[in-house]
């Protein structure tokens, strides 16, 4: 990805996201988005929802859970009225686990405002299966010849 988080258009809306997530400050953050938003995670298809409502539930129990949320732009692309972000946003649960989720997201933009969104954000796996597991994994066990 390029970086061009400084562009006009869909690089100023990402800074204005992050300035937002950042300062835990859930009406700038609102106002970033479109009233009928549509967001979609396709790696989980069950968490679709359309609207700045739900955006708005999401986003106080985050800033509730993780109060020192940190969010960091990682890299930008923009092309035309799409923007694509790479992210990292890190923090302490209330319960003192550490939080840390890194992805990228696509955004929409209309009028200054993200219309559709689609995340790809996950958590930061730090121990686990390891590459040649987790294929094997993937495709069912089959090895390599």
């Amino acid at each position: 990805m390029t970086d061009q988080i400084e562009s006009p258009g869909g690089g100023q809306a990402l800074l204005r996201l992050q300035r937002a997530i950042n300062a835990h400050d859930l009406e700038q953050l609102l106002d970033c988005f479109a009233e009928d938003v549509d967001s979609r995670q396709p790696l989980h298809a069950d968490r679709h929802f359309a609207g700045r409502v739900q955006v708005r539930r999401n986003w106080t129990q985050i800033f509730a859970g993780v109060p020192d949320l940190r969010a960091e732009l990682i890299a930008t692309a923009i092309d035309g009225d799409t923007a694509w972000a790479e992210w990292r946003w890190f923090g302490t649960r209330r319960d003192g686990a550490a939080f840390e989720l890194r992805g990228v997201t696509i955004h929409g933009l209309f009028a200054g405002r993200f219309n559709w969104v689609r995340l790809y954000m996950e958590p930061v796996a730090t121990a686990g299966l390891g590459n040649q597991a987790a294929i094997q994994q993937a495709v069912g066990g089959a090895s390599a010849r």
